[in-house]
């Protein structure tokens, strides 16, 4: 989650230099509920001690109001086609999702 913050920061300078306005915050998705009770959660616990520079990064941008986290189910999560060997049916919705087609399909 911290290095997609950070590159959600780096976006939304991109798109302030370009002078497009965007007032609303990115939202980051993500499908393990423990990093996000960790990046919403104040309060270190003695097993996040070696993830704290991320917790702040992550917790600083969610209180700027620059990011907004959110759950997805795993299942869903549309970055796992980038990241995952998928099986067929889940590869195919997962393109679905992205609006993929294939141009040599005849219709």
């Amino acid at each position: 989650m911290a290095a997609a913050t950070c590159e959600l920061t780096w976006l939304r300078y991109l798109v302030h230099d370009l002078h497009v306005t965007h007032a609303e915050p990115a939202k980051l998705f993500c499908d393990n509920q423990a990093a996000l009770y960790i990046a919403a959660n104040p309060v270190y616990h003695e097993r996040t001690k070696h993830i704290e520079l991320d917790c702040h990064t992550v917790r600083e941008r969610i209180e700027r109001g620059e990011i907004k986290t959110g759950y997805v189910q795993t299942g869903e999560q549309i970055a796992d086609l980038f990241t995952k060997p998928l099986r067929a049916p889940t590869f195919y919705s997962l393109l679905g999702k992205l609006g993929v087609i294939n141009i040599h399909l005849p219709t």
